[in-house]
């Protein structure tokens, strides 16, 4: 009887899945090398979901707005992006708190960026073949969620597995992809405005660009299994701690959520509206804006490329995150006042120089600055993707506070609003306290 009860137990516990408690961050000890294949993940994948992004949204939607509604086109940028906020923010706040709480074989991040990526593929399809202006409304609101599912999750890896003493130099890898996607967008849509089977074909590249991206930053980031880690409790504690805003130990990180909110809608006041200030605002002609838009990307890709690069490992030398972000944040309203002054190609160029540099820099430390903002690292993902509807309140006010500008006063005076807007941004960030 006991060598039976001792062997039946034997056999138990041998067939009990093992499980484990679930760990947050790396420490500087475990991670004494610069993790390089994380950097280059961190790279790519926003380079990818950027480049399919804005170059839609800032070139070939209003390209195809312009055909289907020539009349509405300024109004309806700003309902185009308030809808589609609307959608985005409520899916970065669920998809951050759910991949937070993922098990799986391929770990709790990767399952989301790989099936969202071609989620936004899909929509991108639908939406290149879409023929009325209500039918482009829905489509690029879905693929706003689907690409919020995308983005929470992935920026979550450098909480997850990049140590304190890294995050400036691997922060400089996400800016660099943001930079490539951001800037880099604008040399490939330009060449597909002419007319809408143009923009079709233009979108339709972006559909390929997502949907690759959303395979190959995975496979090169390899995110360990968690499958047998211990599994989050439903509970009311726990919906609380997943899903809902931080309460406690959060001032900085709001603070660092207004600032980065004020610097993306200052960013999209210009960004919104780049085609219709070269149509509109400048007079040019088709040739003439396409030249003029790629010379404009092609500025700012390359300086945000260079002082990205110089940023981070600066960043992580000099221990200073804060002061980089506010000042840079500042630049980009100093930049936008030389539209102001003349209605002409060159002047949106010197604000390229300007804004690249800023944007540069900023990139390649703002999320370091986030991530030493954390409340809780159980939740990174969905506070992450909470200060990461910054981007999309901003993408929203940007375009909302540039078209009620245009429509009252004129398009001169959209560049001075932008500047009040960043430089009250950077003043924000200048207040933070747990960060140099």
């Amino acid at each position: 009887m006991d060598r039976k009860a001792a062997g039946t137990t034997a056999v138990s516990t041998a067939s009990a899945p093992e499980t484990k408690e679930p760990t947050y961050g790396v420490n500087n000890a475990d991670q004494p090398k610069l993790p390089l294949r994380l950097g280059f993940g961190l790279l790519v994948g926003p380079a990818c979901w950027m480049l399919a992004y804005v170059g839609v949204s800032a070139t070939l939607l209003p390209a195809k707005l312009q055909f289907f509604a020539p009349d509405q086109k300024v109004a309806l940028i700003p309902l185009f992006s308030t809808i589609a906020m609307v959608a985005a923010t409520i899916s970065n706040i669920i998809a951050g708190a759910l991949s937070d709480i993922t098990r799986t074989r391929f770990g709790s991040r990767t399952p989301w960026i790989v099936c969202a990526s071609f989620a936004c593929a899909i929509m991108f399809v639908w939406l290149a073949f879409s023929s009325t202006w209500p039918m482009l409304l829905v489509t690029w609101t879905l693929y706003n969620v689907a690409l919020n599912c995308v983005t929470a999750p992935m920026i979550a890896q450098l909480s997850d597995r990049i140590a304190p003493r890294w995050r400036g130099t691997i922060s400089s890898f996400w800016g660099i992809g943001m930079a490539i996607g951001n800037y880099g967008s604008g040399l490939i849509a330009a060449r597909f405005i002419a007319s809408n089977d143009a923009a079709t074909t233009g979108v339709l590249i972006f559909a390929v660009i997502a949907a690759v991206g959303g395979v190959i930053s995975p496979i090169i980031m390899r995110e360990p299994g968690n499958k047998d880690v211990v599994r989050a409790k439903f509970d009311h504690d726990a919906i609380k701690q997943y899903f809902m805003f931080p309460t406690r130990n959060c001032r900085d990180y709001y603070l660092a959520l207004a600032g980065k909110m004020l610097m993306v809608t200052g960013q999209y006041v210009i960004v919104g509206y780049q085609l219709y200030i070269f149509s509109d605002y400048m007079k040019l002609d088709s040739d003439a804006q396409t030249a003029a838009i790629s010379t404009m990307s092609l500025i700012l890709m390359i300086t945000g490329i260079v002082f990205c690069v110089i940023a981070g490992p600066l960043s992580d030398r000099f221990h200073r995150i804060k002061a980089p972000v506010a000042i840079t944040t500042i630049m980009l309203g100093v930049g936008a006042f030389f539209p102001f002054f003349d209605a002409e190609p060159w002047t949106m160029f010197a604000y390229a120089l300007i804004a690249g540099i800023g944007m540069g820099a900023y990139n390649a430390v703002d999320q370091a600055l986030n991530v030493a903002v954390l409340p809780d690292p159980k939740t990174a993902a969905k506070d992450l993707g909470i200060i990461n509807m910054a981007n999309t309140l901003g993408q929203v006010f940007g375009p909302a506070i540039a078209g009620l500008v245009i429509s009252t006063i004129g398009y001169r005076a959209m560049f001075p609003v932008e500047t009040a807007i960043c430089v009250i941004g950077g003043l924000l960030i200048l207040a933070v306290k747990r960060v140099k």
